[in-house]
């Protein structure tokens, strides 16, 4: 994304640049407190970058802010050749070159939480960087205030000794691996997880896998999360009792699926799936982290999987309006069971003085083809609401904030809906608290919807509320062929020179009130509302009950 880029070019320049300032200033001045105070700046601006970049290399930076720092050390002393600030130096050297090193192997290690076991060696490798940081800072600190040589070098050594360890630990794991798997892989074969929720994805991206876990739970079976990006494990450990396991590598998943695992459920196409998929005996079922018309709801890698867990009839005919031949005997219509707390309001409610509207701008996609998000144009629409006295949910799409286009354009919303908070009294919601809320309880404190092409008008569909689709291809009467589900909803023009007309059937009119009540059953499964979730729990335990007389998973070759 254009402004994760952004920032991690904005802390690269940083840190590199005041490394080098430092490290000039340090060696060819003699201003040496300035020096001292900028490698300091450098080391916290080195500090950022780690959490902007975490793969970032930092050895030219760290070897040029101990160098500068050193430097000022032995100014600052003035006593000649000291031996312990040259052991100082010596040892920093040596943190300096293998602290990278030791990370990158850390890295390579299984990790896990929600399980019994203390695999202390990859999170001590993981914070090298970060205390070697704080090494050099100490050592400023100490050449500032003129400390013995001494004092630098025995907190050195203490980093050292930390390192040593570590690298002793790596390198035992690595030639002399326990027979049958180290502790993770124990620990799971005693937990017997009979399926595994597989999950790999850019970072933000947690929420596809939150949805999935309260239903996960309700199968009633024990069962793991294996993640491939280590920024996961927390969130998802503390969304879950589950063991969540961390693979970074195939070796990794080799040892952490267990021969009780049957049955692997994915959210996404993600690129990685395939390093699951070559298990061939286990049974490979795609979930999806949400239902809609959009062109990646239709993606031809589904024919991969054994089976595909839709919502209702419409998505299966979406594969085929997309020309992707999938055998249908995959197709498993289980309903959306995330709706099932959704209240549905069967009369339509129609002339509502001051209707609540949640309104939900998607992202712009990672393609031009896949770029359905109407903010640029939603500053008419929102106008146009809150002059018919609507309060509004602006509930934007996690990723929203990583375009800095896309983050303007909300900004100047949320600031347009401040100022008629101010004026009007009325309670809009927007920014933090908007995503404080569930969708579902957007939903249910809504009355109408206006969104973009996305999953949330399916689940808004549920509630059997009116919802309006903008149409920003100004594709005109080929918006609804290409987004059936638009059909039952007023479209908005991308130029607003419809709004008056859609906003009046949308909250007044709603002559479409009928046509929505089919609508959802093609896209949402015609399952009791009483018993909603249990049509997914149904064709999970299915599946787990089928997969259970086959013999223990096997990976094919990678």
């Amino acid at each position: 994304m254009r402004g994760d880029l952004v920032r991690k070019l904005a802390a690269r320049c940083l840190s590199t640049g005041l490394a080098v300032l430092a490290f000039v200033v340090l060696a060819l001045t003699g201003v040496t407190g300035w020096g001292l105070a900028l490698a300091v700046a450098a080391l916290a601006a080195a500090a950022v970058e780690q959490r902007v970049r975490p793969g970032a290399d930092l050895v030219a930076e760290t070897a040029l802010i101990a160098a500068a720092v050193l430097v000022g050390y032995a100014r600052r002393l003035d006593d000649g050749f000291d031996p312990a600030l040259a052991a100082t130096a010596l040892v920093l050297l040596g943190l300096v070159l293998l602290v990278g090193p030791l990370r990158t192997a850390g890295n390579l290690e299984i990790r896990a939480a929600n399980l019994p076991v203390r695999a202390w060696t990859p999170l001590i490798a993981d914070r090298l960087g970060v205390a070697l940081l704080g090494l050099l800072a100490a050592v400023a600190v100490a050449a500032a205030l003129a400390l013995p040589a001494a004092v630098a070098l025995a907190a050195s050594l203490l980093v050292a000794a930390g390192a040593g360890a570590v690298a002793l630990d790596l390198a035992r794991r690595r030639f002399r691996p326990t027979a049958g798997g180290g502790q993770v892989a124990r620990a799971l074969r005693r937990h017997e997880p009979e399926f595994l929720l597989y999950f790999s994805a850019p970072p933000g991206s947690e929420y596809q896998v939150t949805m999935w876990l309260p239903y996960l739970e309700r199968i009633d079976r024990p069962f793991l999360v294996l993640v491939r990006e280590p920024e996961f494990l927390a969130p998802l450990a503390a969304a879950t009792d589950a063991p969540v396991v961390y693979c970074p590598t195939l070796r990794a998943m080799d040892e952490a699926l267990v021969p009780s695992l049957r049955v692997a459920f994915y959210v996404n196409h993600g690129a990685k799936n395939s390093h699951c998929i070559r298990f061939t005996q286990l049974t490979h079922v795609q979930l999806h982290h949400g239902d809609s018309d959009k062109a990646p709801s239709a993606n031809p890698v589904s024919g991969i999987f054994d089976r595909i867990f839709v919502a209702g009839p419409a998505a299966i005919d979406r594969y085929a309006r997309a020309g992707v031949q999938i055998p249908a005997e995959k197709f498993v219509v289980v309903g959306r069971p995330q709706v099932e707390s959704i209240e549905v309001r069967q009369e339509p409610t129609r002339g509502l003085a001051h209707p609540t509207v949640l309104y939900t701008p998607t992202w712009t996609g990672h393609h031009a083809d896949a770029d359905y998000c109407s903010l640029p144009v939603a500053e008419a629409l929102l106008r146009r609401l809150v002059e018919r006295g609507a309060t509004v949910i602006l509930r934007a799409h996690p990723y929203t904030a990583q375009n800095p286009t896309s983050a303007r354009h909300l900004s100047r919303l949320t600031e347009l809906l401040a100022a008629d908070r101010a004026r009007s009294g009325r309670q809009h919601v927007t920014g933090a608290a908007a995503r404080e809320l569930s969708l579902t309880e957007c939903v249910n404190r809504s009355d109408a919807l206006i969104s973009d092409v996305s999953g949330v008008i399916s689940d808004y569909l549920y509630s059997g509320k009116p919802y309006a689709v903008t149409d920003m291809g100004d594709e005109g009467d080929r918006f609804t062929e290409r987004f059936p589900l638009a059909g039952s909803g007023y479209v908005l023009r991308r130029d607003m020179s419809n709004v008056d007309a859609v906003l009046t059937a949308l909250l007044d009119t709603d002559p479409l009130a009928d046509a929505r009540w089919v609508t959802r059953r093609r896209y949402l499964g015609d399952f009791p509302a009483e018993s909603y979730a249990e049509g997914f729990l149904t064709a999970a335990r299915r599946e787990l009950t089928s997969a259970r007389e086959l013999p223990a998973p096997a990976p094919a070759p990678a």
